[in-house]
């Protein structure tokens, strides 16, 4: 097999041939078609995310095929289609998990990030955090469900049933959930990088019903925003832009340093919450929902062994949607 591998934080991935792994109790062999790119791989890259286990093959948006069955395994089958998230086991005993908040669990293990992930032509993963996709759609297409849906999903539900809803960080998440959105009767507002109107424009033609920089107030105020940019200097601005008694969701991993603000953006009982990880719950919940909405995600996809360049240009943002890898080219 090959994988794009990370052997030190900050440094660039290194393609490297080794043998294909062979799966234990409870995992299975999976075959990769489609990897996506993730903004979470670049914090994982640059060390900003503590303790990675290195070397390690980054990647958790994972589309693939069932090739070898561990012992034990009774809820896949050999061939079958099936997509890998970012949350790849949990310890089913702690407090959390205990009390269906395994999103929390004290002693998990994520997918390229203190597990292998899916920049490579196989991985492992565990039976019980892989889920099936449908045989005939596009793995390139199907990747940014993964991460940028699933997460996105869970910071969507977090925000509540507003009509009116922000998005801060129009990139793979905002793009999918802004259709969810739109098909649900809501009406968006996408905030982009001031200046970066062909964002503006691709959220217009996702149906936002107003599109501008970040530096810029909505014309009506929001019942709840979204922010998965990864810029603290957001949530007062966010908090400004929301209505007495909305809600703010930072939905990413990792964020800068939110800077001090005054009280008065906070009180008349506005939020600030954040989202961890996801549930299966999760994930069986929006791939149910992604095709009613008729979610058709932006892709641009990349061969396996130019990842680093993938990932230059979701840094940079030169990406209206989500990179996705393929092994195959």
């Amino acid at each position: 097999m090959h994988a794009m591998v990370l052997e030190r934080a900050g440094a660039p991935l290194v393609l490297r041939e080794r043998e294909v792994p062979a799966p234990g109790p409870g995992e299975v062999l999976i075959e990769i078609a489609a990897c996506g790119v993730c903004r979470t791989d670049l914090h994982v890259l640059d060390g900003e995310l503590p303790d990675p286990v290195l070397p390690l093959v980054p990647g958790h948006e994972i589309v693939g095929r069932v090739a070898a069955l561990g012992a034990g395994v009774a809820n896949l089958t050999l061939g079958e289609r099936v997509g890998v998230p970012w949350l790849g086991f949990t310890c089913g005993v702690c407090p959390y998990c205990r009390s269906e908040r395994e999103n929390l669990c004290d002693r998990p293990l994520f997918t390229g990030y203190t597990r292998n992930g899916g920049y490579a032509t196989h991985t492992i993963a565990d039976a019980r955090f892989c889920f099936p996709l449908p045989a005939d759609g596009d793995p390139v297409a199907l990747a940014p469900l993964l991460c940028a849906g699933l997460i996105g999903w869970r910071s969507y539900r977090k925000a509540g049933p507003g009509a009116e809803l922000g998005i801060y960080g129009f990139g793979a998440a905002a793009h999918i959930l802004c259709q969810v959105a739109v098909w649900q009767g809501r009406r968006v507002y996408a905030f982009t990088r001031p200046g970066d109107e062909a964002a503006q424009d691709f959220a217009r033609r996702l149906g936002a019903a107003w599109a501008g920089g970040s530096d810029a107030s909505p014309p009506e105020p929001l019942d709840a925003a979204i922010i998965f940019a990864p810029v603290g200097a957001l949530v007062p601005a966010a908090l400004a832009a929301v209505k007495k008694g909305g809600r703010v969701v930072c939905g990413g991993i990792h964020m800068s340093d939110i800077p001090r603000f005054s009280y008065s953006l906070l009180w008349e009982e506005r939020e600030l919450v954040s989202v961890a990880n996801l549930t299966r719950a999760d994930a069986r919940e929006f791939l149910a929902v992604a095709p009613k909405a008729g979610v058709a995600t932006a892709t641009v996809p990349y061969p396996l062994a130019r990842a680093n360049e993938a990932l230059a240009d979701l840094r940079e943002g030169r990406l209206q949607g989500a990179a996705v890898l393929v092994p195959g080219e």
